[in-house]
Parts: structure tokens; C-alpha cells; sequence
């Protein structure tokens, strides 16, 4: 058996470290995590290890991911004999499993059995990561969110909405139209609560299909939930609505109730702190211009 290499990362604050291989092809498939890499390593949240031993499938199911597009990645949950979990991974809900992942009790080691090709092996390791990143951060007042971010006049903005919406196309009209505007992530920021209840956007090394992997944080502006319509018209949410609004898009095993508890405690900081919004729009330069003009306005 060849030498194992650990690498660890820094993500909003947070460590975590990967053992692999020295010599395994996957390393060179990661490049997004450089910008997060550590020299002088901290007390890790938790550990990935991979492995290419051929796994077990293991487990009563805990939580089978819902098909809403069957071009999107699948995860399903399982729990094992001895209270630990096992999490099945697929490209897509027509790809099989592709990736397995082991992980204990509290969620603090995993080890994800990974084979096929490099495309195949390097999600299965980035998925874990990001996986097991959501898990053990639930109640650090942290959240992986599904979302685009903007940068703009030293503020975070947060656009959310349902793969497909146009997330991306609303953070391309405000890159194109909106002038001092920076990328932050594409896909997968982080979101924190801090001690003194400031709302801190993070990048993260996943940013979905865009390739944006960037060490750089902002206090939240906003978020802004985007839907589809005939118009442009950009609407206050109330607490609740604003707290429904993060709940979608965040990431966490919901279903676990100390899991939840954490995560309900981060949605309500936000939701009271934190203005957020729905935008009614076309994806047009005036959605770009309306969104702007009540965000920006607030600061």
C-alpha cells in the first residue's frame, strides 16, 4: 500500500482535512481547495479518508432524496447497525451509486469508498467534503447555502432559488449591469452567524458548474429569493417568509432534531437581522437595475 497524504482546509473559519493516497490522480482534480489549504493546521471538524476498496452497502434507510429534476446529484441516507451512517452518492437519478460514504456516530470521520473514473472518483471525494462540511457545522451558526453571491460595495448578496431559476443568469445581469460588482460563488457559499450576530458570506471551494473559488468574505447585504415572471418587481419578506426562504436553501439533515435545533437557531438569527427579499422578475438588465436599486438603497 503506497503513503497516505492528509491535507487540510480552511473554509469561513472552519477546518477539515482529507487522507488520500500520495499518488492518487484525484489529487490533481481538486484544484479548487487550493485557496483554502492550510500549512500549519488547526484541530480538524472532521476527517475524510478515501478509499478504493469496493464498499458495502449497509444501513435502514434514514432519508431518500425526492426527484424534483433527475439531471441533479442524488444523495440517499442511511443509518447503520451501530448508529452510524452510510450516504449513497450518484451524478444524477439515472447515474448508479458512484460513491459511498461511511461516516461515524457524530459524524466527525468518514470514509468514502470511491472507483470509476477520475470525474467519477473526484465527485465522490468533493461531495463528501461538502457533505460532511453542511453536517458538522449545523450548529456552529453555519450554513452551506444554495445560492449565488455578488459582492458589491463591500456587502454580500445572496440570490436563492431553484436549480434552474436563473440564480446565475440574475448574478451574470448584475456582473454585466450593476457596476462595481464582484463573483463570490456560484453555487455552494457559506453563510455565519458570528458571536456578535453579524451575518458573514463566505466562498467555498464549491461553486457548482462556474469556477469560482475564492478565499474572500462579506458582511449580507441581503437575500434575495428570485422567481420567474412577466415582470420586475422586488418584495420585503416578512420573519417568517424569511426564515422559509433560508430554510429551503440551506443544506443540513433536517430530520435529525439536534441537527435542527442548531439550524433553526441560525435561520432565526437571519431571518431577524437580515433583509431579505423576493424578486419577481424577468431575466432582464431591469431585474438586475430593480434588485439593485432596493438592496444597495438599504445599506
Amino acid at each position: 500500500m503506497g503513503m497516505k497524504e492528509e491535507r487540510t482546509f480552511r473554509v469561513a473559519g472552519h477546518d477539515f482535512s482529507l487522507v488520500m493516497a500520495e499518488d492518487s490522480p484525484v489529487w490533481n482534480t481538486l484544484k479548487a481547495y487550493d485557496p483554502f489549504t492550510i500549512d500549519e493546521p488547526g484541530s480538524p471538524i472532521f476527517t475524510v479518508e478515501v478509499t478504493a476498496e469496493e464498499w458495502e452497502y449497509k444501513g435502514e434507510p434514514a432519508y431518500t432524496e425526492e426527484c424534483e429534476d433527475e439531471d441533479m446529484p442524488r444523495i440517499d441516507v442511511f443509518r447503520t447497525e451501530d448508529d452510524g451512517w452510510q450516504f449513497r452518492m450518484s451524478i444524477n437519478h439515472r447515474s448508479p451509486v458512484c460513491c459511498v460514504l461511511d461516516a461515524t456516530k457524530d459524524l466527525k470521520k468518514g470514509l468514502a469508498h470511491v472507483s470509476g473514473s477520475p470525474y467519477t472518483m473526484q465527485y465522490g471525494v468533493n461531495n463528501s467534503l461538502m457533505l460532511l462540511y453542511a453536517l458538522n457545522t449545523a450548529g456552529l451558526g453555519t450554513l452551506e447555502m444554495h445560492s449565488s453571491v455578488i459582492m458589491c460595495k463591500g456587502k454580500a448578496f445572496l440570490f436563492l432559488a431553484k436549480s434552474g431559476t436563473g440564480k446565475s443568469t440574475h448574478s451574470s445581469l448584475w456582473l454585466k449591469h450593476i457596476e462595481g460588482s464582484e463573483l463570490m460563488n456560484d453555487d455552494n457559499p457559506i453563510v455565519r452567524v458570528l458571536e456578535d450576530g453579524s451575518v458573514i458570506a463566505y466562498g467555498s471551494p464549491w461553486s457548482g458548474k462556474t469556477p469560482c473559488y475564492k478565499n474572500i468574505s462579506a458582511p449580507v447585504g441581503a437575500m434575495v429569493r428570485i422567481r420567474r415572471a412577466p415582470f420586475d418587481k422586488i418584495t420585503r419578506l416578512s420573519i417568517p417568509e424569511a426564515y422559509a426562504s433560508v430554510y429551503s436553501s440551506s443544506s443540513g439533515l433536517k430530520f435529525e432534531t439536534d441537527m435542527a435545533d442548531g439550524l433553526h437557531d441560525t435561520f432565526a438569527k437571519i431571518a431577524i437581522s437580515t433583509p431579505c427579499y423576493v424578486l419577481d422578475c424577468l431575466p432582464d438588465e431591469m431585474a438586475a437595475r430593480v434588485c439593485a436599486a432596493e438592496v444597495l438603497g438599504n445599506e
